[in-house]
């Protein structure tokens, strides 16, 4: 009798008998009392109690290691309902005999030819996968088997919420400073019926994905899944007009499930690409009006186990809608790990090309920073590959980073031949066809447009309808049942287009005054790079109409346009941003646009720089911000000038760190240490006027702090010093105190106050 608890037919029927009583038997089958109040409160997985007592039927034969049926029968004795008892087993003999009579293969032939049939599918057409699926459409392909390079996957609790582009990017790479991996077996080999995966554009989600379809194929994860169905949100856009699950798969697997119905302990279902679907604010928001069936149908996936991924943004907004579900999991992709890339450049660079990629990947922070992302890692041993010289300016700067894969896919995608960039950019049709895909980006990238229709572009491009074909490679167009709609096949590439746009055509003022381009400033600046070994220059002379670009030349002008009328000079607005809350915004994005431009201390830098800049070193900058800052400093302090305070909050530094601090060091009025820190035998030589250092919830050795902190404590006029109630080295300080140049200090210990040496003296012969 137990063999029927587990046919899906019988558990459906059971449902409809338990009907209101699921709560009271599902304690005394020993289900969690927590697991029942999240089913009791989840109408949108299980909207009605017949729907409930699925629910729990499923909790317990989950969590169950033996469930028996004398353990139901039980457990409706303890309710007590001996009448709901007799249908229960009436029922159950009615399926115990139908099970002995027919074969079990006659029962689950179609479920079995189905699972077969799909595992074939699968592993026939997606044991490869483009390397840069949206862009490469005819590249060399990664086999997921033998290949599959290793993503680090982490837990998604503090999700980015803002869509915008670069915001999302910045995000990512502080996140990749500080995360723990979760094995790839710990998640798909748990039975979770949502998984959730976000990540930025192009970070592998979809890599994933399909090895996961693979290794369900091979019979290595979800063992208890007998069907799994793989659907593109870019192509459901092209079918508003399904209207159930079933009529679904019979669109997209119409060889495979010749319309069987599919019940919801069978299935699972993989939904690729959430940012891409048409109508996402129609199915996060049950109030919004929708013609369209397929939101409905969307909606009815949650009633199967589901894996859904998308870009940082949906998802975040998308799990909001499972506030009360406790099945659920949500990861987050963070690209390749260091054995992924080093795995990926060797099967996939020619051999005379690994070290140009390795040495490329060491040296350049960019490339360093993005190479765990595989829409870059991929782009960047591509451009090395296929180029004759690369030097160290390649990829210096992010704007590098994308100018080069911008002019890379415009080689390959739009003109279509083996000419060197110089020669293609003779050609001014070129440069035409250039700036009118850069209007488009620009033009939808301020309304914040990721699909658009043909009429949309028209609107401020008249001559799209002629020349769209010129177009595809960077913008593709979906055909759809009721028309057609066009998305930039990379977001990446939308956002570098519409700073190439930016630069071209806008004034200065046009620019700060869009709340939207703020994103892309850094690069908007980094166009000014007058690099001439570096491919941007290519890019910046597109506008006839705009040739000289005066505004552009100065780096001071940019900024310049957050003067208001009446209000003169930057330094006042610098000295008013650096009281105000957004001063701290306003000293990182000048230090990133800096960079970006590789500007250098003229007499207009210099007029707008003061001289009371400082530093911090803390666990929220990137590597990227900190080789910002790194350059920043060089040119600072080569000016002449002298930088306020150096504040430290780690005790642990990077070598792009451990490179500013020592720069920094150089030509400082004080610095600031929060944390005991290792030196590791570098020693500061210039003198100081303060030094603080607050460390009195660390306990330290003598020989560390003679080690590592006195040498800055000898270069110091002024001294501020915290340190924890348990040293045992204060007779030893006051002898440093009193053999040192320190004209002022302030001591703090046990909870006294010390500010000269005979107070001190006093406390240590006590």
């Amino acid at each position: 009798m137990d063999a029927v608890l587990q046919n899906s037919k019988f558990q459906i029927k059971l449902s409809e008998l338990l009907d209101q009583d699921w709560f009271k038997i599902g304690i005394f089958l020993n289900v969690e009392q927590y697991n029942l109040e999240s089913i009791k409160i989840d109408f949108i997985n299980f909207p009605k109690q017949e729907d409930k007592a699925n629910g729990m039927i499923k909790k317990w034969l989950n969590i169950d290691e033996n469930p028996t049926f004398e353990k139901l029968k039980l457990a409706i004795l303890n309710i007590p309902k001996h009448d709901l008892l007799k249908k229960v087993e009436d029922l159950a003999s009615g399926f115990f005999t139908m099970l002995s009579v027919l074969p079990a293969d006659a029962l689950n032939k179609d479920l079995l030819r189905m699972s077969a049939e799909l595992k074939k599918y699968y592993l026939k057409y997606y044991g490869k996968i483009g390397e840069l699926q949206l862009l490469l459409k005819a590249s060399a392909n990664v086999d997921l088997i033998q290949k599959f390079v290793d993503l680090c996957v982490v837990n998604a609790a503090n999700a980015q919420v803002d869509a915008v582009f670069s915001v999302e990017r910045k995000d990512f790479l502080k996140k990749q400073m500080n995360y723990t991996p979760i094995p790839y077996s710990e998640i798909f080999t748990k039975e979770e019926s949502v998984i959730l995966i976000s990540g930025i554009a192009g970070i592998g989600k979809t890599w994933l994905l399909r090895k996961c379809l693979l290794d369900w194929s091979n019979g290595l994860i979800w063992k208890n899944v007998e069907l799994v169905f793989y659907l593109e949100c870019r192509r459901l856009n092209q079918h508003q007009n399904i209207s159930n699950i079933n009529e679904l798969l019979n669109v997209f697997y119409k060889d495979i499930v010749n319309d069987i119905n599919i019940s919801n302990d069978t299935a699972l279902f993989i939904i690729d690409g959430l940012d891409e679907f048409k109508y996402m604010n129609e199915l996060l928001n049950s109030s919004l009006t929708c013609n369209y069936p397929i939101v409905n149908t969307l909606k009815e996936v949650q009633k199967y186990k589901h894996v859904i991924a998308g870009r940082v943004y949906a998802i975040d907004q998308y799990q909001s809608l499972y506030a009360k579900h406790s099945d659920k999991l949500t990861i987050q992709i963070m690209g390749f790990n260091e054995n992924g890339i080093n795995n990926y450049v060797e099967n996939h660079v020619v051999e005379e090309k690994k070290q140009v990629v390795k040495t490329t990947s060491k040296e350049s922070p960019i490339a360093k920073a993005m190479a765990s992302v595989p829409f870059y890692l991929s782009s960047m041993c591509k451009i090395i590959s296929d180029s004759k010289n690369i030097d160290s300016n390649t990829f210096l700067t992010m704007t590098d980073l994308y100018g080069n894969i911008f002019l890379y896919f415009l080689r390959e995608h739009i003109i279509k031949n083996n000419k060197l960039v110089y020669e293609i950019m003779e050609d001014s049709s070129n440069k035409k066809c250039i700036l009118n895909i850069c209007k488009i980006a620009y033009k939808l990238f301020v309304e914040n447009k990721i699909i658009f229709s043909k009429e949309e572009i028209q609107a401020f491009h008249s001559d799209f309808d002629k020349n769209e074909g010129n177009y595809f490679g960077f913008i593709e167009k979906i055909e759809t049942d009721l028309g057609c709609y066009y998305q930039f096949a990379h977001l990446t590439i939308m956002e570098f287009c519409a700073s190439v746009y930016a630069y071209n055509c806008l004034s200065n003022k046009e620019v700060m005054a869009n709340k939207r381009l703020k994103s892309c400033l850094s690069m908007i600046c980094g166009l000014a790079n007058k690099n001439q070994n570096s491919l941007i220059k290519f890019l910046v002379n597109l506008n006839p109409m705009n040739e000289s670009l005066p505004w552009f030349s100065s780096f001071r002008n940019l900024f310049s346009g957050n003067r208001k009328i009446g209000q003169t000079g930057i330094i006042w607005i610098l000295d008013r941003l650096r009281k105000s809350e957004d001063f701290k915004d306003f000293y990182d994005l000048f230090i990133e646009c800096f960079y970006e431009s590789q500007s250098s201390f003229t007499g207009e830098i210099k007029s707008i720089v003061d001289k009371q800049w400082w530093i911090s070193i803390n666990d929220r900058k990137t590597s990227y911000e900190t080789s910002c800052k790194n350059y920043f400093i060089n040119h600072y302090l080569k000016s002449g000038r002298k930088l306020s305070s150096l504040y430290v909050y780690k005790n642990i530094l990077s070598d792009e760190e451990k490179k500013l601090l020592m720069q920094c060091s150089a030509n400082v009025r004080e610095v600031i240490f929060y944390h005991p820190i290792n030196f590791e035998g570098w020693t500061p030589k210039d003198k100081i006027e303060r030094l603080l250092i607050s460390i009195s919830d660390y306990l330290i050795t003598k020989k560390d702090f003679e080690e590592n902190l006195l040498p800055w404590i000898k270069l110091c006029e002024k001294l501020n010093l915290q340190l924890h109630n348990d040293s045992d080295f204060i007779k030893e300080f006051y002898e440093w105190i009193r053999c040192s140049n320190i004209k002022k200090f302030w001591f703090k210990y046990c909870g006294k106050d010390f500010r000269n040496l005979d107070e001190l003296k006093n406390f240590t012969t006590r």
